[in-house]
């Protein structure tokens, strides 16, 4: 039972594995490897709560390790990505990449202390704003002179997204998650943006499907449109 209990620590620490040797690949200029690590991590993260359940093995240190691994993971590494990504001279502006990582310890800290964020979130969550960052890195390193290639090599647009994401980070926005209730009742709500969500997915499936693109693309529209379905449809959407 001793060795139990160290389990979802040690799934923990294997997220925490994949994000160094991810930033390790982002700074070597190897975004495809980064972004699999990327990947994998999240796998981990996933798989760490769901043992902690399973094996009941909850613990004060667990639930650290967790924010600690996820800042490296989901905050070092995507930023480390934008900043490989992007190329610029290391001068002052060409850092700003790196505030992500700066907010998303913040919102790691703030998601910890803060007694609202059991059902849903407020804010962006740390992972999603990473897999915006790493399929972005993805498709445009593995299709070079592509849309994205061209969008990401501009002046503007790297700095731009990461200063967007820092403020969705720690912003005041309620975010749904896309999770079960754990046998909760579910507002008609979040039922309805769940719906949208899925269909949101299944669409950016079909065209990236129709466009021959890269499979990272996917991952791309998604989270892009988790945002953006957080930020619109609870305008239209009546509370329940």
């Amino acid at each position: 039972m001793s060795l139990v209990k160290h389990i979802p620590n040690t799934i923990t620490s294997l997220n925490l594995l994949c994000g160094v040797m991810g930033v390790i690949f982002a700074l070597e200029g190897r975004l495809d490897a980064a972004f699999v690590l990327m990947l994998l991590a999240a796998l981990f993260d996933f798989c760490d709560g769901l043992a902690a359940r399973v094996l009941h093995a909850y613990s004060d240190i667990g639930k650290e390790l967790d924010s600690l691994c996820d800042v490296v993971s989901f905050g070092v590494l995507p930023s480390v990505m934008l900043f490989s990504l992007w190329g610029r001279p290391l001068w002052p502006l060409g850092f700003l990449p790196l505030l992500l990582a700066v907010f998303s310890a913040l919102r790691l800290a703030k998601f910890n202390l803060d007694e609202r964020q059991h059902d849903g979130f407020i804010g962006l969550p740390t992972p999603a704003a990473a897999m915006i960052c790493g399929a972005l890195a993805h498709c445009a390193s593995t299709t070079p002179g592509g849309f994205l290639s061209t969008l990401a090599a501009s002046s503007w647009f790297i700095p731009a997204l990461a200063l967007c994401l820092s403020a969705l980070l720690v912003c005041e926005v309620p975010m749904f998650a896309v999770k079960l209730g754990g046998g909760k009742a579910v507002p008609e709500s979040r039922k309805r943006l769940w719906i949208a969500f899925a269909g949101w997915v299944v669409m950016s499936i079909a065209l990236t499907v129709v466009a021959g693109a890269k499979w990272s693309l996917v991952v791309l529209l998604s989270f892009a449109g988790y945002v953006l379905l957080n930020l619109i449809l609870p305008v239209f959407l009546r509370k329940d």
